[in-house]
């Protein structure tokens, strides 16, 4: 087990990519803590956590308010003494053009998205930096390097996300912390799920393997930048997109 004892907190894990990560974290032998918004989303996945005999600390926080991270990370430091990784993964979506786009949609998404990310990883870092190291992963897009038409208050916030991590991993670097980003492409989620079957066509077409990812995907490229196994990687942004960028 590539994981096995590293106290990692992901966010957004309710569902989707999130929840696939903190599977697949506590398959790797992590002790995981689970965090999402919103009292009661969490309880599907710390049962299956708890089956499978990990490890799991729950919390409900909004990435937004940086009392609630604070609140979480002085748990997790109080019931195992560290903090080894952090899956920035929470994220939502506004979509809308340019010219219809209602600027609280621009600013909710920044919120989560941005800052979110901005507040999760200034908090966790001070930690890790106390106890000499750790990895931070932060959650992009392929939107966020190309563009989507619909999603600038998205793609913005994507883009931001690889500006940060590029300036963490060099700032943090001498601290022992690594920083890099996973660029997902399209992924099978309950969300997508729910599109027209032409769309998913659509979509599937654009990748040179006719695939549409799936959130284990996601979670691996995770898994494998959380380990040992990436110990002189930082900095970069691994896209898993099937080729859809080529």
């Amino acid at each position: 087990m590539r994981l096995k004892d590293k106290v990692t907190i992901i966010t957004g894990a309710a569902r989707g990519i999130g929840k696939e990560t903190a599977l697949k974290f506590a398959r790797e032998g992590a002790k995981v803590v689970v965090s999402d918004v919103g009292e009661g989303s969490l309880n599907e996945v710390v049962a299956e956590l708890k089956e499978m005999g990990a490890e799991v600390l729950a919390h409900y926080v909004n990435v937004v308010n940086r009392e609630e991270i604070q609140t979480m990370v002085d748990d997790v430091v109080a019931k195992w003494g560290r903090i080894d990784a952090l899956v920035n993964n929470a994220g939502i979506t506004a979509d809308n053009q340019l010219l219809k786009m209602p600027e609280e949609d621009f600013d909710k998404v920044i919120a989560v998205n941005l800052k979110g990310v901005y507040n999760c990883g200034q908090i966790v870092a001070k930690v890790m930096a106390e106890n000499g190291g750790g990895a931070i992963l932060n959650a992009s897009s392929v939107v966020g390097v190309y563009g989507n038409f619909g999603q600038t208050n998205y793609a913005a916030t994507k883009w931001g996300v690889i500006g940060m991590t590029k300036s963490w991993a060099k700032e943090l670097g001498r601290k022992g912390i690594r920083v890099n980003a996973v660029a997902p492409g399209f992924i099978l989620t309950p969300m997508t799920e729910k599109m027209p079957e032409k769309v998913l066509d659509m979509m599937s077409g654009k990748s040179p393997l006719g695939l549409l990812g799936k959130p284990e995907d996601i979670a691996n490229a995770y898994a494998f930048l959380a380990s040992d196994e990436a110990k002189f990687i930082t900095g970069t942004v691994l896209s898993v997109d099937g080729g859809v960028v080529l």
